[in-house]
């Protein structure tokens, strides 16, 4: 049976973020997302709801009470902030490219769409 570190590890996992960087999200320090990932401390009620409202699973999933991450009412879409995606985009193009602006605006569209 898949513990609440198993859960909280596979949510960070699935995004592709370290641990030093969902620490940076959350406000915690990397060590603390290491003790909770790996059972050596439970998480506060306050970081577990962080991580519901932030990866958009319900908290019946984190407890591994189900095995679905979207419950009954959710459908599993990680909230990514935008300024990250925003980032990241910028760093894609080549400021110097005539289509940079287009491709940019067209991306950037999409992803907030995709985000709404």
């Amino acid at each position: 049976m898949p513990t609440i570190g198993t859960r909280l590890r596979a949510l960070r996992e699935s995004v592709k973020l370290s641990q030093a960087k969902l620490g940076a999200l959350a406000g915690l320090k990397q060590a603390s997302v290491n003790r909770y990932e790996h059972d050596l401390a439970q998480a506060p009620y306050a970081i577990l709801l962080w991580y519901a409202d932030c990866f958009d699973v319900s908290m019946d999933y984190i407890f591994a009470r189900c095995d679905s991450p979207q419950g009954r009412k959710y459908e599993n879409r990680p909230k990514i902030e935008d300024k990250n995606l925003r980032q990241f985009v910028e760093m894609c193009f080549d400021p110097a490219s005539p289509m940079n602006e287009k491709l940019k605006d067209t991306l950037l569209r999409l992803l907030k769409e995709e985000n709404s």
